[in-house]
């Protein structure tokens, strides 16, 4: 009986799913950028841009006359992509350098490299990420998601904040999440060494991404750099690889999911668009300022983080 009564249940909500699937899908996909902004002689730097959500931000932004460069790990899968925008894009500008973020000295490399051969970037847009995977460390012993979701992005940062305040008006943008109302920064155990939880450690890290925003605002007032957080929203792509449940959630609930167009809006909107041109420390989902969790809008975490993570590169940033 029990057994009916839950397949009878099961059928009930597939049967309303296909019906209102129209529905659901249209609502999952989300905020639109409908901003007709041109970037003709601007130039953005996209990281990770070689799949997924950095993909489809790198497609739209060279569709608009940017020279967009995308910094990956994997160079090849970067060409790959390139090539891809470059077919489906007259004269798009797309080109690829090597990045990895989970180590200081090529962070520092590329940096270096770029400096001497971009002579201005008016869009920095920190998109690259890890989520849940097991227990690692980066080259410098930092802990994985940490390390590249908010270290490697803070140095990044660091490294370019001359050249995008000479070339202002420019923006920095942070792909940051939802996942961000979950997380605390565990100063005490900042590398997850005593104990480590692959979801709290990605929650950490994207808290750390606002608080970054938060912070960097502050710091930047006056400048001509804006620098806003993103919610890209719930985007079907490899980035849940490492988590079985969660890769088993994304296939069930495929039709609820955005495409990685959708998921790029967000991240096009805080890049483009002309009313946020004096916006900046906030943090936006689906084109529109969206809520931020208590943890996320603390000044005092915000200046502590920001201390802890230029004494962790070894830099001092004023």
């Amino acid at each position: 009986m029990y057994l009916l009564i839950l397949l009878t249940g099961f059928a009930v909500v597939v049967m309303l799913s296909v019906l209102f699937a129209p529905y659901i899908r249209k609502y999952a996909a989300g905020g639109v950028c409908r901003s007709p902004a041109r970037l003709d002689g601007k130039t953005v730097l996209i990281t990770g841009g070689n799949a997924g959500i950095g993909k489809a931000t790198a497609h739209d932004l060279a569709a608009r006359g940017a020279r967009v460069i995308l910094a990956c790990r994997a160079v090849e899968k970067g060409e790959a992509a390139a090539a891809e925008i470059r077919s489906k894009v007259a004269g798009a500008q797309v080109e690829v350098r090597e990045l990895d973020l989970a180590d200081t000295s090529s962070i520092r490399a590329f940096a270096q490299r770029f400096l001497k051969e971009v002579s201005h970037l008016h869009v920095l847009i920190n998109n690259a990420g890890v989520m849940m995977c097991p227990y690692t460390k980066t080259a410098d012993g930092f802990e994985m998601q940490l390390g590249v979701n908010h270290l490697g992005h803070f140095l990044l940062t660091y490294l370019l904040i001359g050249l995008l305040k000479r070339s202002a008006p420019s923006r920095v943008v942070v792909v940051s999440s939802l996942a961000h109302y979950f997380g605390w920064i565990r100063f005490h155990d900042l590398h997850s060494q005593g104990s480590y939880n692959s979801g709290l450690a990605y929650c950490q890290s994207k808290l750390a991404n606002v608080l970054f925003v938060r912070e960097l605002a502050r710091r930047l007032q006056g400048s001509g750099v804006t620098v806003n957080a993103v919610h890209p929203g719930t985007v079907r792509s490899d980035l849940v690889r490492h988590s079985t449940f969660m890769s088993l959630l994304f296939s069930l609930f495929s039709f609820l999911l955005k495409t990685p167009e959708e998921g790029a809006q967000t991240s096009v909107y805080c890049a483009v668009s002309e009313e946020l041109h004096s916006i900046s420390g906030k943090y936006f989902s689906d084109c529109a300022p969206a809520f931020v969790a208590p943890q996320g809008r603390s000044e005092k975490t915000a200046s502590r983080l920001w201390d802890v993570s230029c004494e962790l590169l070894g830099i001092e940033w004023d």
